[in-house]
């Protein structure tokens, strides 16, 4: 969603907003953590004796334009100072009526890390608890945002838009949309972005929503399992991702850091070869056709009897168990070993049900279109069959709902060193992040940074490695 500063002073047209006035007194606020009590003293500038009368485009007491029906729109996820001095600024410009607009569906398609973005009914209650908290007497219709434009081009009742200087553009997109449908035009008030002055280098200059998608990279999003059943040494990782997305990467950084690692894909081979554990009963309910020359199975001719059709679940119900019968076998390896922390890769950990045997569920997402490229190049398909492919799996968003930490491989691994590990470099560089759109109700989308290598995991993994020890109770790894 918009990120606003100061409200601009002269309606209808838009204008650059100005430091002072009603936008500093919420800037003060909203610009501090939300524990923090704040009292404003003196002007903008910091100045205790500065006058107001000095400079009347200064003046706090200085009145702001007033409508009948104002409407805005945005994501608003993660609701943080700049959504609530945005919000803020059209309570002060509603006389009777607040029209907001939350984005949902394909408008969030192209937002960085859009897996982490609250569900709709949790964005939804967070504004209108703050709305309800600013100005109780506003009539508040909250309505979900699925097209640029939504109710702004039929309205009759509105008389101001709400935009950013990023979707000014898509502000008198919206009322040439009114004038072919024989409404009159909106005012636009234009507010300015607040700045963040600890965004990192891959992250938007101003306070955004992205940049704290970001900062949930590696983290705990969710609390670990806790079942009986699972011993509590070694504590196993269950890391899952989508073809492309960099696991298999992950997991050799996790190994390196001294975790034991089971891959799943390795034991999912061995189950198939002669004398294998499901070797016999997968010939018996197939077919010898499946059978190459040497006898071994031919898996490509396997596929293609089972894929998208009723027999896959035949063939998954007879492999997947004997594959979890032997990642037990791997852990109880791991445990004479004494590794404290043992690593399953498995990518369809979710689907085989295999989360029960791990305490925790890490995720490797990364965006369709990254990912289609990524499989064009690694093995040769088409942009259509790569996306086919990718398109039969489980989703980003399923398996980021089950997951207790997230990690993402699409930034290059320096822009990723300085962006998720504060503490070892110095955060610099200009921002990137989503590029601005022009969408009417301030609803953006974009690209994220310059897709990197698979090697922009590493420092997500460090971080990530360091928060487990830290739960683990320990400050080394195994």
């Amino acid at each position: 969603g918009p990120s606003a500063g100061s409200p601009a002073t002269a309606p209808p047209a838009p204008a650059a907003a100005r430091p002072g006035g009603a936008g500093s007194l919420a800037a003060a606020a909203y610009g501090c953590p939300p524990d923090l009590p704040a009292l404003l003293l003196g002007d903008a500038a910091g100045d205790l004796d500065g006058d107001p009368e000095e400079d009347p485009e200064c003046d706090p007491d200085a009145a702001l334009p007033n409508f009948s029906g104002v409407a805005v729109g945005g994501t608003f996820d993660r609701l943080h100072g700049a959504h609530r001095l945005l919000l803020s600024t059209c309570c002060l410009l509603a006389r009777d009526r607040l029209l907001a607009g939350v984005a949902d569906g394909d408008l969030l398609r192209h937002k960085v890390l859009m897996e982490l973005i609250e569900p709709y009914e949790l964005r939804v209650a967070k504004v209108r608890e703050f709305l309800e908290d600013v100005k109780p007497s506003l009539r508040y219709d909250i309505v979900r945002l699925l097209d640029p434009y939504g109710p702004t081009i039929t309205d009759p009742d509105l008389q101001c838009l709400v935009v950013s200087q990023e979707t000014r553009r898509g502000g008198e997109a919206v009322n040439k949309q009114r004038l072919e449908n024989g409404l009159p035009v909106l005012a636009l008030h234009e507010i300015l972005l607040m700045q963040d002055p600890d965004h990192g280098e891959n992250e938007e200059e101003k306070i955004s929503s992205s940049s704290l998608r970001h900062r949930l990279l590696g983290t705990l999003l969710r609390p670990p399992r806790q079942d009986p059943a699972l011993p509590s040494r070694p504590y196993v990782i269950g890391l899952t991702g989508g073809t492309g997305s960099g696991k298999t990467s992950i997991a050799r950084l996790l190994g390196g850091l001294g975790a034991f690692l089971i891959d799943a894909d390795k034991l999912g081979h061995a189950v198939y070869v002669p004398g294998g554990p499901a070797y016999k009963q997968v010939v018996a309910t197939f077919g010898a056709e499946i059978l190459s020359e040497d006898g071994t199975i031919n898996r490509k001719v396997l596929g293609a009897k089972v894929f998208g059709n009723q027999r896959l679940k035949s063939l998954t119900d007879i492999v997947w168990p004997e594959i979890a019968r032997m990642v037990k076998e791997q852990i109880r390896e791991a445990e004479a070993q004494g590794k404290a922390v043992c690593v399953l890769d498995a990518a369809v950990l979710l689907e085989a049900g295999w989360q029960d045997m791990v305490h925790e569920v890490w995720v490797a997402v990364i965006p369709e279109d990254e990912a289609v490229r990524r499989v064009v190049a690694r093995d040769g398909l088409s942009e259509e069959a790569a996306r086919r492919r990718l398109r039969s799996q489980m989703g980003n968003g399923q398996r980021v709902q089950r997951a207790q930490v997230v990690l993402c491989t699409l930034w290059e691994p320096h822009v990723t060193r300085k962006q998720v590990s504060p503490g070892r470099e110095q955060r610099s560089g200009p921002s990137s992040g989503e590029h601005p759109r022009a969408w009417p109700w301030g609803v953006r989308g974009g690209p994220p940074a310059a897709p990197g290598s698979e090697a922009a995991a590493l420092v997500q993994v460090e971080k990530a490695w360091e928060l487990l020890q830290q739960r683990l109770g320990r400050t080394r790894g195994p």
